[in-house]
């Protein structure tokens, strides 16, 4: 894989770095660098998709909305995936909202180019965008299985160190902007419930919160704190992409999150 030094380069995302040289030279001409501003809404359930998103800087969430409003985070896509897998199967359009928690920067590719890639077989080289993005979509539904694990059988306090957990895993950082209705409407718990739980991990010292401000003091006693779940994504992460090597941040940068916002074009 190739490591540039560029600030914004395609090979900040992961699955694009591990593609081949010839098919990322042949993808580079295609991908297109954008911001995505906090709260930006990439899609909404049942929207038709035109682009896959590859995230550099930034952190997307995915939510599923009820009827009634209320929502609750079923996956979190950072450097290490891609936003609309809907494209690569088939489907157009997901049951789900896609916003952005962290501002940063992704590149995005439009359908017909990444689809006339998908498809693409070509000597030793060929096809390794597709089995790249389909090892990818495993990680994804195994995130999104043991989601749906963690809400229903685990603890709120091992629920907040999982979600702390993924956010330092997908950007360089120990500090976290983060409101406690922000949280309870990403894990669709109460905020009076965050409230306790942030406490009671300030308390263990594996935090310090103070209005609405989270400095990670213990990343490893947060490991030794939150439930299986996050271990068990994170294993099949590394066993699927073995040549991602996860790096700890030299210097801290600050992650700033708020509610969700239509994003006008």
């Amino acid at each position: 894989m190739i490591q540039d030094g560029l600030k914004n380069s395609p090979r900040q995302n992961h699955l694009i770095n591990a593609l081949p040289v010839v098919e990322y030279e042949r993808l580079l001409p295609l991908l297109e660098l954008v911001p995505m501003p906090l709260g930006e809404v990439l899609y909404e359930s049942g929207e038709k998709l035109r682009y896959a998103y590859f995230p550099t800087t930034c952190i997307v969430s995915l939510l599923y909305v009820m009827e009634n409003g209320a929502s609750a985070e079923i996956a979190v896509v950072g450097n290490e995936g891609v936003i609309g897998v809907a494209l690569l199967m088939g489907g157009e359009t997901m049951p789900n909202r896609a916003v952005v928690l962290s501002a940063g920067y992704a590149y995005r590719l439009r359908e017909y180019p990444l689809l006339r890639e998908f498809e693409r077989i070509e000597g030793n080289h060929g096809g390794a965008l597709l089995h790249i993005l389909l090892r990818y979509i495993h990680v994804l539904i195994t995130q999104m299985g043991q989601t749906v694990v963690c809400n229903r059988h685990h603890s709120i306090d091992q629920h907040l160190c999982r979600f702390l957990l993924m956010c330092l895993d997908r950007l360089p950082s120990y500090e976290l902007n983060l409101t406690q209705e922000l949280i309870a409407h990403m894990l669709g718990v109460r905020r009076e419930s965050i409230t306790e739980a942030a406490s009671r991990l300030q308390m263990a010292r594996l935090i310090n919160y103070r209005r609405g401000h989270i400095t990670v003091l213990d990343r490893l006693g947060l490991e030794e704190q939150v439930c299986e779940c996050y271990q068990v994504v994170k294993k099949e992460s590394d066993r699927l992409f073995p040549e991602i090597s996860q790096v700890i941040p030299l210097r801290p940068r600050i992650l700033t999150l708020g509610k969700p916002e239509r994003h006008e074009a």
